[in-house]
């Protein structure tokens, strides 16, 4: 099994992607190319049609698009356990992934994923109002499962593959948040194999220019 992934400081697409994988336990291998390169573009043409990252290759099994390697490994690998157990919860969790997955563009597109920064943006009101809204999804989940678990449903799901990268954009531009965001952020960021991501983004030289938002703070 192969996951095509992008540059490890930028990528969060791909970060979700080898985030199921890697709490899977499933054996897989990265390939890592670099983001906005012609080398790129070409090396994924035999990969996918859509010549983006992530895809997974199983096999004869061509997967596309993080939330849909996401489901492939949980039906395939994990019996369903990628998603909480019971039906009201697992609903919820599916909709909070997609959540993710479609909006929240205000923090996507002026808070771009960049591991290795640290920085200040003045944000648009569309990305404050991204903001609260991820704040409370956080929040409410902490104080409905307290006590069951760290994660947004006890145990770690899908869901919190999907949010990780806004974890790590919200330490990058120093977003404050209330208590019980703040104790979800901090299970995310000191979850042992994202640790492992942020070691290797950390090692990694290339830039992406257009992720480089921002002006420098103090960290």
């Amino acid at each position: 099994m192969q996951l095509f992934i992008g540059n490890k400081n930028y990528s969060s697409w791909s970060l979700r992607a080898w985030l199921m994988l890697a709490k899977s336990g499933v054996n897989f291998s990265e390939v890592k190319l670099t983001l906005d390169t012609p080398e790129f573009y070409k090396r994924l043409e035999s990969v996918t049609p859509t010549l983006k990252v992530p895809t997974l290759i199983d096999n004869e099994i061509a997967v596309w698009d993080s939330l849909a390697i996401c489901e492939y490994i949980n039906d395939a690998y994990m019996s369903g356990a990628g998603w909480p157990s019971e039906q009201l919860m697992r609903a919820k969790a599916r909709a909070l992934a997609c959540e993710m997955h479609s909006g929240f563009n205000g923090i996507r597109n002026e808070m771009p994923m960049n591991i290795r920064a640290t920085r200040y943006v003045e944000l648009s009101e569309q990305a404050k109002k991204d903001i609260t809204r991820i704040e409370q999804i956080w929040c409410d989940q902490m104080q409905k499962f307290a006590g069951q678990g760290d994660w947004l449903f006890g145990s770690w799901s899908i869901v919190d593959a999907m949010f990780a990268p806004v974890a790590l954009r919200f330490k990058t531009y120093g977003i404050t948040l209330n208590e019980d965001a703040s104790r979800y952020m901090e299970t995310v960021l000191n979850c042992s194999d994202l640790q492992c991501w942020i070691a290797d983004a950390l090692k990694e030289t290339d830039i992406v220019a257009i992720d480089e938002a921002g002006k420098e703070r103090e960290s």
